[in-house]
């Protein structure tokens, strides 16, 4: 036997998905797919093996899954899900049972409902044949799916608040009477990394061993069940706007569309026709200083950055045809997968040739103020500053003087800002800054500016930093 074991990152919403099988017995499974999925077509082939199942550990609420278009680029593959909560599917599928059993050559793979981020959640334990004894499971390594991470566990709270508190008991239970029980050398190999909402704080590694989650992990060292009940809920992140829509799509089952979503390519002059029909949404996803230095009036500036996928499913509409201004025209697939992964398959077109082309024409252009760190702390309260990051980001330290408005909440709080004063956006790095400022321009705030580097570039000129009051009291105890 050789072991096929891959690991496929998708970056920006953090998701990790799992190519495993046998290479000499030619066969391979996939857990936990997204939608984009040549990576898994390619992987199988280069590593020699047919992709015969597909796995969910759960049903998702961060990605369209692409279970259903992996099955149907592959003809013969079967897809297998957990029954074992109350979550109900629109398509043809296995059911997948607590204690069933699968072998790819010299591989053993035994699912374990593992329910608390979701009812119906399975785990799935890897086994080399050679060392199983007897009905005894002797496990090297763990798909936790989003039951435990690396330094976090699965938030409890994305069923409705009327399920939260059995499955934030049901977690602990999982934690305890589960995971806790492997052997310390088990590997453990979650669907998600850093930067995922679906759980809290998620360490930077992408692997971990039982053995040192058990010492580090806050969510394991709970032994009674409510602190940890109440510690789990207090913990989840702000839940993104796409999620609910995402898990009953997900449910229902995605849409197969055998191909990359259709976007028509549109010239300057057709392009700028299409943005004054309805039902659109403008998206310049070049990058914040060229959108600075001029673009479209009236667009969002959405970077073709992998975090592009989370801030699309959050603040955009999906019912809305999109319109997209590209760097070059070669990122176009790039950019189209992104928005793919959370659930956006209706484009109205691109502009060929991008800002050049428009220019070009003799189009009319806007432009986005720049400021840098020591010009706004020279500037003081005479201007406003609004911190768009997270309210967990906030409370770590910001900008003295400065509003919080969370970035997801800025449309609906816009009226908490005085459009006649100067005013400067920034986040972490500046990314989500110009999309906020792109957001007020929009809603017709005239001196609005983005400032690069943001929180990062001020701290790093070591200028001061302010923490609220409430937050030094938490930090002397």
């Amino acid at each position: 036997m050789a072991l096929v074991f891959e690991q496929i990152l998708t970056e920006g919403i953090a998701e990790l998905s799992y190519l495993v099988g046998d290479d000499q017995a030619g066969v391979a499974a996939v857990f936990d797919p997204r939608i984009d999925i040549d990576c898994y077509l390619e992987l199988a082939r280069k590593k020699g093996v047919s992709i015969t199942h597909i796995f969910e550990t759960h049903n998702h609420a961060d990605l369209i899954s692409g279970a259903r278009e992996l099955c149907q680029q592959l003809g013969s593959a079967k897809i297998f899900l957990s029954h074992a909560g109350n979550t109900e599917y629109g398509y043809e599928h296995e059911v997948l049972n607590d204690g069933d059993s699968f072998e790819f050559g010299g591989l053993l793979i035994h699912a374990k409902h593992t329910p608390g981020h979701t009812s119906e959640h399975m785990s799935f334990l890897l086994i080399d044949k050679g060392q199983a004894k007897g009905k005894e499971e002797c496990p090297w390594g763990v798909l936790t799916g989003d039951s435990l991470f690396v330094n976090s566990a699965g938030r409890p709270d994305l069923a409705g608040s009327s399920e939260t508190q059995k499955l934030a008991e049901q977690l602990f239970a999982t934690l305890n009477n589960f995971y806790k029980k492997l052997d310390d050398s088990v590997i453990i190999y979650p669907c998600h990394g850093k930067g995922s909402p679906c759980g809290a704080d998620i360490g930077e590694r992408l692997t971990s061993t039982i053995g040192y989650e058990k010492k580090f992990n806050p969510f394991l060292q709970f032994i009674e069940q409510k602190p940890f009940v109440d510690f789990a809920i207090k913990t989840a992140p702000p839940e993104p706007t796409y999620y609910k829509r995402t898990k009953v799509e997900n449910a229902k089952g995605p849409q197969i569309l055998g191909h990359l979503p259709i976007i028509p390519g549109l010239p300057p002059q057709l392009f700028k026709e299409a943005i004054s029909e309805k039902n659109q949404v403008l998206i310049d996803t070049r990058s914040m200083l060229a959108f600075g230095g001029g673009h479209i009036s009236g667009a969002l500036n959405l970077g073709a950055q992998p975090e592009m996928s989370v801030w699309a499913g959050w603040l955009l509409d999906k019912n809305k045809k999109i319109l997209l201004v590209l760097d070059s025209d070669d990122t176009l697939e790039k950019v189209i997968n992104m928005f793919w992964r959370t659930g956006f398959t209706n484009f109205a077109g691109y502009l060929v040739g991008g800002m050049n082309s428009w220019n070009k024409a003799g189009f009319e252009i806007a432009q986005m103020g720049q400021i840098k760190v020591h010009e706004v702390e020279k500037l003081g309260e005479n201007i406003q500053i609004i911190d768009v990051r997270s309210p967990d980001e906030w409370k770590k330290g910001h900008i003295p003087h400065a509003k919080h408005i969370f970035l997801p909440e800025l449309d609906i709080r816009k009226n908490e800002i005085n459009p006649s004063v100067p005013t400067v956006t920034y986040c972490a790095t500046g990314y989500r800054a110009s999309l906020a400022a792109s957001i007020l321009k929009q809603a017709g705030f005239k001196n609005v500016m983005n400032l690069p580097g943001s929180f990062t570039a001020w701290r790093n000129a070591q200028l001061p930093i302010e923490k609220e009051e409430s937050d030094k009291k938490q930090e002397r105890k």
